[in-house]
């Protein structure tokens, strides 16, 4: 093979008579261990490099995993089978294809079949409407323990996972995502501290750290998104060079996520790398470098370095309003003005926006965020009126939008702006204690995700809002359906130990408790109680409160020894607060001795029916990003 470096620890020799067969064992070779693995090239050798090196009599190596994996056909009519399989453009062809060999095939031999066959799935998009993705973990299940019999095969295993973890992905079924990505991720950590194929390797390691990546952060797991990013970053770095443009996109994201968590400190390397290298590629004068110096503005601001956050905003606008690039210099502004709200300046936020709101039409040009990030600063400071006709004036403009929203299917990122928008206005008015009026943009946010099929796993957020509100508004026959419909869409994407499907478990268990049925509520509490305690702890104000509520099902339902018991806990968990927590640490005493006198067969007290609703699902994603991290299962 002319030198060529064996990328395999272990392989058998094959002595090889036919070009094209050596050209079919390459050509499988290729498939399984660099096309599949990641965007990245794991190998400049082409297939006219490789039958160019082959002779006729030549004997070359084959890792025996592939070997294993990849047997001649016995048969005339396998050959064409698998022929017509390796010619399929379409995805009817190759499932058709898939679906002949199957039935001709042994287990062992499909394995291949597979990977090609999900490589070509996981290609075709967003269309799920075709059973796309099911198929790829239909074929996973059947490949992988295949692959996994005798260990003998660890990087296509990963690479298998990998596959399955991107289709749940796309299937929204993230809980599970995240099984498969993280044991893809332990198996090539191994197999790069262990030294076997570390080229190989790493371009794979790449490939799941960008799907851990999508995956944590569609579940609000900023933190680990970014250790993600950051590790990526290592990788890219090493296969592409520390001065590539990707190399740079990749330094202004984890700049960004930064910034989402209100980490300034850390950004700041991140954005300043970014610049460079752009203003080393494109000059000082490129959109790129406007767009860095806008985040690094924003870093700035975070910083209390004020100065130097005007000057790097004031240079970006320049830069943008020179290409004539207004609407991106709108959104520098508007990212400035909420990065002032973020950090409670709110007199600052609301100078930006009214500048914005003095240069543009309000009829026409004014983008509807600067009113509601308007009405944002005003309803923090308690300025309800104002803040309201704020509202007034986004919902409209967002009301235009949806209905384009909703005729136009494809326009998913407008789709998904509107949706948000929304929540952010149901939000405010649920602040101003206006129940009624936040569930209204609510049912708009729901029309919508109904059409769109990609944004159907929205759902369960929407649900679970509305029925929280109309629990607010005592509707707790109006708000069950609610809360039990984002109970099984949330299982089905984020898993059982996911922190808002045990938010959305209180508040089904308080449905249930209204409606007078305490054993229905006390399993609902037990069930969000177990989450809380794993997630955020014991100590957590929503795990003491998951607790009151426990013991307040146990009351209802008679079984005063087991409410007292809860009661206690509750009581022992304020008192480990300290004096912050003295008027909870007192109400959970008077209910212990409203739970006594109950006990002893008083009549005069009623045991409290009304439990806690724990804290809304928030603007954008459903997720509290600074809670601990909740236990995901293992595929």
């Amino acid at each position: 093979m002319g030198g060529r470096k064996n990328h395999c620890s272990s392989s058998v020799a094959l002595p090889i008579k036919n070009i094209d067969c050596a050209y079919l064992f390459f050509r499988c070779f290729f498939i399984l261990s660099i096309r599949f693995a990641s965007d990245i090239a794991l190998s400049t050798l082409t297939d006219t490099e490789l039958i160019a090196e082959i002779s006729p009599e030549t004997e070359i190596l084959i890792p025996l995993w592939t070997y294993c994996l990849i047997c001649p056909p016995d048969t005339e009519n396998q050959t064409e089978m698998e022929e017509a399989f390796e010619s399929a453009q379409t995805l009817e062809d190759i499932f058709k294809a898939f679906e002949d060999m199957s039935s001709a095939f042994e287990e062992e031999d499909l394995c291949l079949a597979f990977l090609k066959a999900s490589l070509d799935l996981n290609q075709e998009g967003d269309d799920n409407e075709k059973g796309l993705y099911e198929r790829v973990l239909d074929f996973g299940n059947r490949a992988l323990p295949i692959l996994e019999s005798g260990n003998k095969a660890p990087l296509p295993v990963a690479m298998t996972l990998n596959t399955m973890g991107a289709a749940s992905y796309h299937l929204k079924k993230l809980n599970d995502s995240l099984g498969y990505l993280n044991r893809a991720n332990r198996i090539l950590i191994k197999l790069e501290e262990d030294g076997v194929n570390v080229d190989n390797v790493r371009h794979v390691l790449f490939a799941v750290l960008r799907e851990l990546y999508k995956t944590n952060n569609a579940m609000g797991r900023t933190e680990e998104a970014i250790i993600n990013l950051r590790r990526g970053l290592e990788l890219q770095e090493k296969a592409l060079g520390p001065e590539s443009s990707e190399v740079a996109m990749s330094n202004r994201k984890l700049a960004q996520k930064y910034l989402e968590v209100m980490n300034f400190k850390d950004a700041l390397p991140f954005c300043l790398k970014a610049i460079e290298i752009h203003t080393a590629q494109l000059g000082n004068n490129s959109v790129e470098v406007a767009s860095d110096r806008g985040i690094l503005g924003l870093i700035y601001s975070g910083l209390e370095e004020h100065e130097k956050a005007t000057e790097q905003n004031e240079l970006s606008k320049k830069i943008l309003k020179n290409q004539g690039r207004h609407s991106d210099q709108l959104t520098v502004e508007i990212g400035a003005a909420a990065m002032q709200i973020a950090l409670g300046r709110y007199d600052e936020a609301l100078n930006i926006l009214k500048d914005i709101a003095q240069r543009t039409d309000e009829e026409n040009e004014t983008p509807g965020t600067v009113f509601l990030l308007m009405a944002k600063v005003l309803c923090n400071q308690e300025k309800f009126a104002d803040s309201k006709r704020y509202l007034e004036k986004a919902w409209g403009i967002l009301d235009k939008k949806a209905i384009v929203s909703s005729e136009l299917v494809e326009d998913m990122a407008s789709s998904k702006l509107v949706v948000v928008a929304y929540m952010e206005i149901s939000m405010l008015y649920e602040t101003m204690n206006e129940f009624e009026t936040a569930i209204s943009p609510l049912e708009k946010c729901m029309a919508i995700v109904e059409k769109l099929p990609q944004l159907r796993p929205s759902k369960w957020c929407v649900s679970a809002r509305i029925g929280r509100l109309l629990l607010l508004t005592g509707k707790a026959t109006q708000a069950l359906p609610y809360l039990e419909s984002a109970s099984e869409i949330s299982q089905k994407c984020f898993g059982s130990k996911y922190i808002e499907v045990g938010y959305n478990y209180n508040n089904l268990g308080a449905a249930y408790l209204e409606l007078d049925k305490p054993q229905s509520a006390a399993q609902m509490f037990s069930v969000a109680k177990d989450i809380m305690d794993a997630s955020l702890g014991p100590h957590h104000a929503d795990s003491i409160e998951a607790c009151q509520n426990l013991s307040k099902a146990y009351g209802a339902m008679g079984s005063y020894t087991l409410a007292m018991e809860f009661q206690q806990r509750v009581i022992d968990e304020w008192e480990s607060h300290g004096p912050s927590a003295g008027d909870e640490f007192k109400e959970a005493h008077r209910l212990f001795e409203q739970l006594k006198k109950k006990a002893r067969g008083s009549s005069s007290d009623e045991v409290p029916k009304k439990a806690l609703l724990l804290p809304r699902i928030s603007e954008v994603s459903g997720i509290r990003n600074s809670r601990p991290n909740a236990q995901v299962s293992e595929k």
